[in-house]
């Protein structure tokens, strides 16, 4: 299902398109498109990835690449989600660990494309999945308190050896089960108010298309005005 999504993602995608390139299952079925369109229609792109692997998955594919200091503005993004609140398409991002990364590019992307499967579409963010916190690893303990404080449980993110899980760009990973978020814009707000936050899971806003492969085939989702 995310496959067939993700290729209705990348056949938007038109000529000289500067492209985000999000990371996890989702980007390397929308990678191996992307790279598909390149080799067999000559399709002229650049992508900038959020994550190292999917820069290694890009290069691979022959897609170009570049960065934000290069092109500060991206015509369009195509990236996964772990949770997508229906209707207002908030969104939960960051089970890859990825998300720093993720939301740079989102928030420098006029558009912002989400691919899932019908599996991600939820009433309410948080029943299912916890929200990432990305912090700085010096005195994360004291950051973990602070996160408690606004009625979450953070539980500090292993790696599959057992040791302790680190970003792309050094950081460690909080899980905050929150249970179901009466109002994300207002945890947004919260948590970028503590101390030791670089970033957490929450996209609030950003989403401009959500496309969701099911098994009656492709529903494309539009996000309505923004409510709490």
């Amino acid at each position: 299902m995310k496959l067939v999504a993700a290729f209705a993602a990348v056949a938007q995608l038109k000529e000289s398109t500067v492209v985000g390139i999000g990371s996890g299952s989702t980007a390397t079925f929308a990678i191996a498109a992307m790279g598909k369109r390149v080799a067999e229609e000559g399709l002229r792109i650049v992508g900038i990835p959020t994550s190292e692997k999917s820069a290694a998955h890009a290069r691979r594919a022959g897609i170009p690449l570049t960065t934000l200091a290069e092109h500060p503005r991206i015509d369009v993004t195509i990236d996964g989600a772990d949770e997508v609140e229906i209707g207002t398409l908030n969104l939960i991002k960051g089970g890859g660990g990825d998300l720093l990364r993720e939301k740079i590019v989102a928030a420098a992307s006029a558009r912002l494309i989400i691919v899932v499967d019908e599996t991600k579409m939820v009433d309410r963010l948080g029943r299912g999945f916890a929200v990432p916190v990305e912090v700085e690893p010096f005195g994360w303990e004291s950051t973990a308190e602070r996160l408690k404080k606004l009625g979450g449980v953070p539980m500090l993110r292993l790696a599959p050896d057992g040791k302790t899980f680190i970003t792309d760009g050094g950081h460690y990973i909080l899980d905050m089960a929150f249970g179901a978020i009466e109002s994300p814009r207002e945890l947004d707000a919260k948590l970028n108010s503590v101390v030791g936050v670089m970033e957490h899971g929450l996209f609030i806003g950003l989403a401009s298309q959500v496309i969701v492969g099911g098994t009656n085939g492709v529903k494309m989702l539009f996000r309505e005005s923004a409510r709490a």
